[in-house]
């Protein structure tokens, strides 16, 4: 059992990710995502076309990119990673988390084997961009999994549930639904994982086409009162 992966995936480690609604705060809002089964579909739009297509995808190249210390390939591919995400909000709270999560492990494991332009990329040292400094959360995450050992796959499964469980904690406390309910709903996006991981390994391509996402998450800032940040 890698103990740092579990750590890693923990909901108390410290990237901000409860802060981050992805869209689903502007969904709720409008009655979009107002029941268990619209829920459902929610998480398994987010698995499949979010994770399945963009994310898992950037955290299965930059393993080996990280691996083989190709750091050129990580920011190109951090690069291309952040040009498929249309919303501004989700770029900057991607880069936000990103930059936290590597910090704050380079914190707690001072040996950590990080270029320096990433953990000076993190600390906002690097180049800055419109959207925010800092690497992407799926690019940061490969890193630290390569630092403690854990295999590529097992990394693409763990990110998964990382978003997958964050927005789960996020729907709880956005619209009627019991914990039970909510975990059961979890439950059944995770056994989807293991097949989707392995599709991953085959295509190992970067996409993005998720409209109805993309929108929600572009218009969440003009709500009214809100409870997250993006």
């Amino acid at each position: 059992m890698n103990l740092a992966l579990l750590h890693l995936c923990d909901s108390l480690f410290p990237i901000g990710a409860f802060t981050h609604s992805d869209g689903l705060e502007s969904a709720t809002s409008d009655g979009r995502v107002a029941t268990a089964s619209d829920l459902r579909a929610w998480l398994d739009a987010c698995l499949d076309e979010t994770i399945g297509r963009l994310e898992g995808p950037a955290v299965w190249q930059a393993w080996i990119a990280v691996r083989d210390g190709d750091w050129a390939a990580v920011e190109t591919l951090d690069e291309e990673l952040t040009a498929l995400r249309p919303s501004s909000a989700v770029r900057r709270s991607s880069r936000a988390m990103g930059a936290r999560l590597l910090t704050t492990w380079s914190a707690l494991h001072p040996g950590s084997p990080f270029d320096s332009r990433m953990t000076e990329r993190s600390l906002g040292a690097g180049p800055t961009r419109n959207d925010a400094t800092g690497l992407s959360l799926p690019i940061a995450f490969a890193a630290v999994c390569v630092s403690v050992g854990v295999e590529r796959r097992e990394a693409v499964e763990a990110f998964a549930y990382t978003r997958l469980a964050a927005t789960t904690s996020a729907a709880m406390r956005l619209m009627p639904i019991g914990q039970t309910d909510a975990h059961a709903l979890l439950a059944q996006a995770l056994g989807r994982v293991p097949a989707l991981a392995a599709g991953i390994a085959a295509r190992n391509a970067l996409e993005s086409f998720s409209p109805q996402l993309d929108v929600a998450a572009m218009t969440q800032q003009y709500l009214h009162s809100r409870l997250f940040r993006s």
